[in-house]
């Protein structure tokens, strides 16, 4: 008899490691308990495919993409999970492919704890209530998770993965913001021009001539955002958010946007009295008179009052 083939899945995402259980769920765990299933049952190992730090309700995780790219041609029989989240928390996920397309493919799948098994036709309820539990699961975490974000924003406590220009996080406290001395004197230089009366592209213009690092520059160069495309030159636009963003003020301005749903990486913006606004929450660098000056000759070349020769935005 021909040895059966199985590919054997594993997948840790942020949310186990948030409730305590990275070592009970951990790669290496799955694998070993996985690997000692299939030589039980005597398959071949045909690979294991591993995903770190992704949400079982995306499907954009690369070994997952990959395992069912190799299921679709054919390379193996069964796929092998510790339990059926493992796989997936989306149920339209699971019923595409559990109940669709594997059967095309000739693909069995099984889970070891929660004993799922689709060559067993009685077996298909308890798959499909499996995949209805692990998605509320999934929106319950959501929700809690965004309700102790949401607690700590009002709390004036900083979330952003990096501090805004012109500052740094606490190494004390990385909730909180503290003046960066080598990038605040730029953000006074910019408030200063702008006052001086040079638009937002002519300052961007100036700091690009003087060789001022850019926000992005200044992150890759202390390790930080590397993933993101490295921006040369200033821009108007990355002065003008300087120009209107409150944060120099010393106020935390945070919740600007909220997630479309729990299954959906994409967000979408909210209006301003949906903004969580605390004050003084970290020194400021701008003075409240200037960020009102700036603001207020911002509107008047919005609505073109006749501003300085040369200062057309």
């Amino acid at each position: 008899m021909k040895q059966e083939k199985v590919a054997i899945y594993c997948r840790l995402s942020v949310e186990d490691t948030n409730k305590g259980m990275a070592e009970s769920e951990s790669i290496q765990n799955q694998k070993s308990l996985l690997l000692e299933y299939a030589e039980k049952h005597g398959w071949m190992v045909y690979g294991v495919y591993a995903d770190e730090d992704y949400s079982g309700l995306r499907e954009d995780r690369p070994a997952f993409r990959k395992m069912l790219q190799d299921a679709g041609d054919g390379r193996f029989s069964i796929i092998l999970c510790k339990t059926q989240s493992r796989f997936t928390r989306n149920a339209a996920t699971a019923e595409r492919y559990l109940h669709e397309l594997f059967p095309l493919w000739g693909i069995r799948f099984v889970t070891v704890v929660d004993h799922v098994d689709t060559s067993l036709r009685a077996n298909k309820k308890a798959r499909q209530i499996n995949s209805l539990v692990n998605e509320w699961y999934s929106e319950e975490l959501s929700e809690n998770i965004r309700a102790v974000f949401r607690r700590k924003m009002e709390e004036g406590q900083f979330l952003g993965n990096y501090a805004p220009y012109g500052y740094l996080k606490d190494p004390f406290c990385r909730h909180h913001l503290v003046v960066d001395r080598e990038t605040a004197p730029v953000v006074e230089e910019i408030y200063d021009l702008y006052l001086s009366g040079l638009s937002c592209k002519m300052i961007a213009e100036r700091l690009t001539a003087k060789a001022i690092l850019t926000p992005s520059q200044v992150k890759k160069s202390r390790g930080q955002d590397m993933g993101r495309k490295d921006c040369q030159r200033w821009s108007a636009g990355t002065v003008r958010k300087i120009l209107q963003n409150p944060v120099y003020l010393g106020h935390m301005v945070q919740g600007k946007e909220e997630k479309i749903s729990f299954k959906e990486k994409r967000t979408r913006e909210l209006p301003k009295n949906r903004w969580i606004v605390v004050e003084n929450t970290h020194e400021s660098i701008v003075a409240q008179e200037k960020f009102e000056d700036v603001g207020r000759m911002m509107e008047e070349r919005r609505k073109g009052a006749a501003p300085t020769p040369g200062t057309k935005e």
